[in-house]
């Protein structure tokens, strides 16, 4: 049996595109041999719709969106993701996470989700109601199990598969299935790879049947859809493996040889580099921003996030500014201007120090008999940050912010200032994956200079700074970090892994004490399993010390 896998990339909210996206995906399927085309979770509306869903006419306008695209499919079924009202009148949240088979002109069969996610990122239980067992449908003498992303996430090496008192799969391993169909929108982070394909094999294990995992690619605001779809095969393992952060169409012979394309499974800083450049293109494009503005300051952040914006919008299509303050070293200026010359890009230099000076004086009178600190180092970077936000404007540009997670995790960042921008595209890299992804980028030739990879890291806000004057050493920073916020440990038990107590309170003071700056950030593109942003709900008032 030939199966179709639209391995494609939606829209949140953009009905027509996704429709002709799926019909030309059928058509290109169908046409190369496909007996059968699979779709992603929720391909007619995008993934994660989220609060779209309680706009008075959002779901009929999917269901209708479904049931154009139905009458356009013809004998060769398509099983395609899609939200589900149900009745007014029965109790329970208002919608199904669904996926319709589609044949002959119409929908003949609906599947249901059964497991809904209401862990980091997700929040489905807020909008649907789960299925009481997974949809079997009996087509040309075989039988298909419906599946939808989370149902078959319950294999007992999988953490979150304690959170449910159900089984899809042990349900359907009974029901001799000739085939088991998951639709898919599983957001990537690091490591994320290495769970997905053993759980699809288990799944092919246990039913006893070939296993088709369909899955979304793309970014769509701070998540990042991977794709690489699998088949699995109980007798023969994996049996053909679709590319990861791209669009793919793919016909999957089931008997025939294996097939699984060289970009695969991306592991460390190659899925790292290619689901950042994907996630940065979509947020732009997706949102209307043909070019990208990135401040130049000569470090590693910014060279990092430019780089990726060449491999997202093309040279072409960024700008560089370099903003020197009266503080600012030669050295950092001439990293800026070499990394602009390296990568190709339009590049300008623009002083800060007479508005820097202005300012200064203009509240000195305020300020009379009060020492100099941070609030006059602040001065330079909300500077940079009124210029910056001033060329966006006038270019129609999305500015870039460049901060990393280690330096927001504890403050080292100033609001209105380097936080200014549309998009946060490091902001889930500890400062140590930073230098990595660097060194990744020149792994051909030297685009980012070798003097802004090797020099100790500064803001450069006040003369001879350096990081390491107000923070620990990076690699010990972030594993304070990678304890505290996504491990969740208590400072006595990261003191217990060999960290100084007295260093590990000031961070976990700083990290407690700046949650305000994080909420105002620009959004960031997730990549570690727990990210700052709509997965880690942490009040800003709050205190609690542990």
């Amino acid at each position: 049996m030939k199966i179709g896998i639209a391995q494609i990339n939606t829209t949140v909210g953009d009905l027509s595109g996704n429709r002709q996206m799926i019909l030309q995906a059928y058509q290109e399927l169908v046409a190369s041999g496909a007996e059968l085309v699979v779709f992603p979770e929720l391909a007619v509306c995008g993934y994660p719709p989220r609060d779209l869903l309680f706009k008075s006419r959002f779901v009929r306008d999917c269901e209708a969106t479904l049931h154009d695209i139905a009458e356009s499919i013809g004998t060769v079924p398509a099983v395609i993701g899609f939200v589900e009202r149900r009745a007014e009148s029965d109790r329970g949240r208002p919608f199904y996470n669904s996926a319709a088979w589609c044949e002959g002109g119409k929908v003949v069969k609906v599947g249901r989700k059964s497991l809904l996610p209401t862990y980091d990122v997700f929040d489905e239980e807020r909008y649907f109601e789960p299925a009481e067992a997974p949809t079997i449908h009996l087509w040309n003498g075989l039988r298909i199990g419906l599946t939808i992303c989370e149902d078959i996430w319950t294999a007992p090496h999988v953490e979150t598969s304690r959170r449910y008192c159900i089984d899809p799969v042990a349900f359907l391993s009974d029901k001799q299935l000739d085939l088991l169909l998951n639709l898919s929108a599983s957001p990537w982070h690091e490591g994320k790879n290495e769970a997905r394909e053993p759980l699809v094999q288990d799944a092919a294990d246990r039913c006893h049947c070939p296993t088709i995992y369909c899955n979304s690619v793309g970014g769509n605001d701070e998540l990042i859809f991977d794709g690489g779809s699998l088949v699995a095969h109980p007798d023969r393992g994996l049996i053909a493996g679709m590319a990861a952060f791209r669009a793919e169409n793919r016909v999957v012979d089931l008997e025939g040889t294996p097939l699984v394309s060289p970009h695969f499974n991306l592991k460390g800083n190659a899925a790292t580099h290619d689901a950042l450049a994907l996630g940065l293109r979509d947020y732009a494009h997706k949102s209307g921003f043909g070019k990208a503005l990135v401040a130049l300051s000569g470090g590693i952040d910014s060279a990092v996030v430019c780089a990726l914006a060449v491999e997202a919008f093309g040279k072409e299509n960024v700008i560089g500014v370099g903003l020197p303050s009266a503080i600012s070293s030669q050295h950092s200026r001439d990293d800026a201007a070499a990394l602009a010359k390296n990568m190709e890009i339009e590049y300008h230099e623009v002083a800060i120090a007479d508005a820097v000076h202005a300012a200064e004086t203009a509240l000195q009178p305020m300020f009379a008999g009060h020492k100099a600190d941070v609030t006059e180092e602040n001065i330079q970077a909300r500077t940079r940050g009124l210029l910056m936000m001033a060329m966006s404007n006038k270019f129609g540009a999305l500015l870039l912010t460049t901060g990393n997670k280690s330096e927001i995790a504890v403050g080292y960042c100033t609001l209105y200032g380097d936080m200014c921008g549309g998009l946060a595209v490091i902001s889930d890299l500890p400062k140590m994956k930073v230098y990595a992804l660097a060194r990744y980028i020149n792994r051909e030739r030297e685009l980012i200079p070798v003097n802004t990879i090797e020099k100790p890291p500064s803001a450069e806000l006040r003369p001879d700074q350096k990081d390491e004057d107000s923070l620990p050493a990076y690699p010990v920073l972030d594993g304070i970090l990678r304890l505290y916020v996504e491990d969740g440990l208590s400072r006595a038990e990261i003191i217990e892994k060999g960290y100084d107590a007295a260093i590990v309170n000031d961070i976990v003071r700083k990290v407690d004490l700046n949650e305000y700056k994080r909420k105002q950030a620009a959004p960031g593109l997730k990549t570690t399993p727990l990210a700052f942003g709509v997965g880690r709900r942490i009040p800003i008032v709050q205190k609690y010390v542990n």
